[in-house]
């Protein structure tokens, strides 16, 4: 049975039972970190905190990139992460109300930083930049190598370059659902989440034979930074990682 949804919770409805972890400079990069579903945070005194998924209100994920789509507020083609956090900071009125149609809430646990700074996955080991994707956990099991193929934007996002790579499931998330999806974890930092900021494109995935092969055209997800571009099911979805200050 769902919780309370974003609307409720965005109201005061959890105020006065001190569930806060920590507090953030706006309610979009609030919205940002749940929908990569980790963060790393650095508070006032320096300290950095890592956060990571821990649950969700019960609601299904929308995707806020295809509201703004819908709406005829961002083109289809402009949509990026990037440009989202950039309307909801000049729209502040106007980003409550899209924010609200995505009914999700997802909570957080503190856990510890590994040596290497990456965030730890659900399978609770290290995630490997580039190696690493979340997969529904429902349909597949930690540790199965899937091998990816797509066509993924290049730095400057004008134009693309092959990614043909075999990468292992590691971690999950609410809004992964399907047996051919995947959060690809791009890692932590500004130029992790710039790059994850500009992926929307479809791409193949695919099971080795051996381990009861379920292989299909699917919307790749990315994670990292700061980032949910969503404009048809691509997007980001609850994955690490994320630097907010």
């Amino acid at each position: 049975m769902p919780y309370y949804d974003r609307g409720e919770i965005e109201d005061g409805a959890l105020d006065g039972q001190h569930l806060e972890i920590c507090w953030l400079r706006s309610a979009t990069e609030a919205l940002f970190i749940q929908i990569e579903g980790s963060a790393r945070v650095r508070l006032e005194d320096g300290t950095m905190l890592r956060i990571n998924y821990d649950a969700h209100n019960g609601y299904p994920f929308a995707p806020i990139g295809r509201v703004l789509i819908d709406r005829k507020i961002i083109p289809r083609e402009e949509m990026s992460m990037p440009r989202i956090r950039e309307w909801m900071q000049d729209h502040p009125d106007e980003a409550k109300d899209v924010r609200r149609q995505n009914r999700s809430v997802v909570f957080f646990r503190i856990v510890g930083l590994t040596e290497e700074g990456e965030a730890i996955g659900a399978q609770g080991i290290p995630l490997s930049a580039g190696r690493s994707i979340a997969v529904d956990r429902a349909l597949h099991v930690y540790g199965t190598p899937f091998f990816i193929e797509a066509e993924l934007p290049t730095g400057n996002g004008r134009g693309s370059t092959p990614f043909r790579r075999t990468m292992i499931a590691q971690d999950t998330g609410s809004a992964i659902v399907g047996p051919a999806r995947a959060d690809l974890y791009f890692g932590a930092g500004d130029e992790a989440g710039q790059a994850a900021g500009r992926v929307r494109q479809a791409g193949r995935f695919a099971m080795p034979a051996a381990a009861r092969a379920r292989s299909g055209c699917g919307g790749l997800r990315r994670a990292a930074a700061a980032s949910e571009a969503d404009d048809n099911d691509t997007s980001a979805s609850p994955s690490p990682a994320n630097d907010s200050e």
